[in-house]
């Protein structure tokens, strides 16, 4: 869990987290150093967090760096400030299917799933599938980004192995890492439960338009200038078409 100056949403995300019936996980926190009462919600939860630090950084993704260079576990999942796992038992779900998978066939490289937008107060919007353009595909692949991100980053799990350090100055750099995850991939396992509750409004809509231009920079690396130029003339078309439609 990434935090920074939090103290309005981080207990939400920590009470999902160690209020999971599962225990076989480590919980790590990584604080940018925050000056609010962040960090008297982790000392009060200190015994159910594996380690925590808090210390000035370079901004989110660098942050994300820090946590995912300390952590020991065989996957990888970010759950930051404000977000939550969907439900008591989405963990056990899920270490359910990694041990069947283990025992049968070997488990995947990445597991992914939907995730619930909610808002401050924590009501509902819907699933994100539903309520916006980004349909989810049940086999997914790196070629399905090709216009965005297809799978919310709190419903994208990777094998430890296979993840790569964040590029800290791109604010689309969430999606660079699920496109270079899913490349070195050999097996995506998609899950048939939601896996978490997305609160809306980060860092990427609040600098909407640099986000954009990250994104765009991002997909030109993974695809090529000329398809993805095609690609945003998609992208704006769905826009209109999903705007005279509402």
């Amino acid at each position: 869990t990434i935090t920074y100056n939090a103290e309005r949403f981080l207990e939400r995300t920590i009470n999902s987290i160690v209020s999971q019936q599962a225990t076989d996980y480590e919980y790590i926190v990584i604080d940018g150093g925050s000056n609010d009462g962040t960090l008297g919600i982790v000392r009060q939860y200190e015994n159910s967090i594996t380690q925590w630090i808090s210390e000035p950084d370079k901004g989110l993704y660098d942050a994300m760096n820090k946590g995912l260079h300390r952590a020991t576990g065989e996957y990888v999942w970010f759950m930051n400030a404000g977000d939550e796992l969907h439900d008591d038992q989405t963990l056990s779900n899920l270490l359910d299917i990694i041990t069947w998978q283990r025992q049968e066939r070997g488990s995947a490289d990445i597991y992914y799933s939907d995730a619930l937008f909610v808002r401050d107060d924590g009501t509902p919007v819907g699933l994100r599938s539903q309520v916006t353009p980004h349909t989810l595909p049940h086999r997914l692949t790196w070629q399905d980004m090709n216009m965005g991100m297809k799978v919310c980053h709190q419903a994208f799990i990777a094998r430890r192995s296979i993840a790569p350090d964040y590029p800290i100055d791109n604010l689309s750099a969430d999606l660079d890492w699920e496109i270079r995850c899913l490349k070195k991939a050999k097996t995506i396992e998609f899950l048939p439960f939601v896996l978490c509750k997305y609160l809306i409004g980060g860092l990427s809509v609040q600098q909407h338009r640099q986000s954009l231009i990250d994104r765009f920079n991002v997909l030109v690396t993974h695809f090529g200038l000329l398809p993805t130029i095609l690609n945003h003339g998609r992208i704006v078309w769905r826009a209109l078409a999903r705007k005279v439609m509402v």
